[in-house]
């Protein structure tokens, strides 16, 4: 009876195996939220060159046009371009042109602002309309029109 006794309690000490149960569990809990975060990281920082890029192509494009009328189609285009080479196709609709002064006059400067909401990986697709499921970036980029240029 007492060694029955002594077999089961240390069956009960026996710890073989609980170890990598634990690492498995810990590294999960450890290791998902971090992937998560780079990977939401990764994301916003692409839409931010993206947004950066597109402004500034879409400022020189409006900066080289002959007409204010082509300049903003060519601005809009530029902007969409440059979006979609980093993977925001057809979201260039928050693009704004400002002009101080005349647009395209000779010693003016052209501000292009341009925004992007950038939804989080794996959420779902109506939540990414609120804050939490999306993050804002935007980019400004000032764009000298060149003195001796004719006017338009």
């Amino acid at each position: 009876m007492r060694d029955t006794m002594r077999r089961l309690s240390l069956r009960a000490r026996d710890d073989s195996g609980a170890a990598v149960v634990e690492f498995v569990v810990l590294v999960v809990l450890a290791l998902v939220p971090l992937v998560y975060v780079v990977l939401a990281a990764m994301e916003v920082q692409s839409a931010a060159y993206a947004v950066t890029q597109g402004a500034r192509e879409a400022g020189r494009a409006f900066a080289q046009a002959d007409h204010p009328a082509q300049a903003m189609d060519d601005a809009r285009t530029a902007a969409r371009l440059a979006l979609a080479d980093q993977g925001f196709p057809s979201q260039a609709d928050s693009l704004r042109i400002d002009c101080s002064g005349p647009c395209l006059a000779p010693g003016s400067a052209v501000t292009v602002r341009l925004g992007l909401r950038v939804p989080l990986p794996f959420v779902p697709e109506f939540l990414t309309s609120t804050s939490p499921g999306a993050v804002p970036v935007s980019a400004e980029h000032v764009v000298p029109i060149d003195e001796y240029r004719s006017s338009p």
